[in-house]
């Protein structure tokens, strides 16, 4: 049976070591919570006590941590790094979103020590976690790509090589800017429409169906009510905290700067959430920028 440790069992990584239980994995879980830890044991994971526990032996790492520091920290810089017990034939597969050039330098630690390294950000939510149709962006050799095939499929249903090591992270972040800049036009629009006595499920339908369809609007609206399942009808609870937004804005701000790319709607989208963070709000999905537009503390 092959094993994964898997580090890191938030919103998104607690249903995605849950996906590779249940699709026979081997699957010795860790993370700092201890509700999280209960909850992966719930669903089938072996519970390990510390990171190094889980890897030693693993024929896959899987990470999933908050930003770059937590993985240098992890796998070459902390007070137990993992690849001083990870074994030359492990795949560690790092599903952070974090900065290209960490991806990079860790993966080139690796690979000093035999270990293969790639970087694997996800995109499609905590919804999509749960139901293993998250879309998977690698960055790697192809044949590190193929070999993480093997358990990103279980997890994933599309899974995009993007090039050699750091791609992956720089397409990530590609794809989460323009994510802000739709969620920040689809709160405009539909905030707009409603201050004109449109019902808000009736406009986001019109526009559905035209030329200002899009992801944010077509499966996650930001209008409270309009979709049952959406975090808007949840009080914004769960899906992809602002604070997160704000952290992978400041990322695509980094990657712009080095490669000189004007991105002026990036910035101001990254101004809008960040206001809204000011008052409060970083722990509430990213869709309730809506509040913003709606005027509500």
């Amino acid at each position: 049976m092959t094993t994964v440790a898997f580090i890191g069992l938030g919103n998104m990584g607690g249903p995605m070591a849950a996906n590779l239980s249940k699709a026979g994995f081997n699957v010795r879980a860790f993370d700092l919570s201890e509700g999280a830890l209960e909850a992966a044991k719930a669903n089938g994971c072996e519970v390990a006590f510390s990171a190094q526990e889980a890897a030693t032996g693993a024929d896959f790492v899987i990470s999933m941590l908050p930003a770059g520091k937590h993985v240098r920290d992890l796998y070459i810089e902390g007070d137990a790094p993992l690849f001083e017990v990870i074994k030359q034939s492990t795949l560690v597969i790092d599903c952070s979103t974090i900065d290209a050039d960490t991806a990079r330098s860790v993966a080139a630690e690796g690979e000093k020590l035999g270990i293969g390294f790639v970087d694997a950000p996800v995109s499609g939510g905590v919804g999509g976690a749960q139901a293993g149709t998250l879309t998977f962006i690698v960055g790697g050799s192809e044949a590190q790509f193929e070999q993480a095939k093997l358990v990103l499929d279980v997890m994933g249903k599309n899974i995009f090589h993007a090039g050699d090591h750091g791609a992956g992270q720089v397409a990530k972040v590609c794809n989460n800017m323009l994510l802000s800049i739709l969620m920040a036009g689809t709160c405009e629009a539909i905030n707009m429409g409603v201050k004109n006595g449109l019902d808000p499920a009736v406009l986001s339908e019109i526009m559905k169906q035209s030329s200002g369809g899009n992801w944010a609007l077509n499966v996650y609206n930001p209008y409270p009510g309009v979709m049952e399942n959406a975090p808007a009808s949840k009080n914004y609870q769960g899906g992809f905290q602002v604070d997160l937004m704000i952290k992978d804005l400041g990322l695509a701000m980094d990657v712009s700067q080095q490669s000189a790319s004007a991105v002026p709607m990036g910035s101001a989208a990254r101004s809008l959430f960040t206001l809204h963070k000011a008052k409060g709000n970083g722990k509430l999905d990213f869709s309730s920028l809506m509040q913003f537009y709606r005027d509500k503390e």
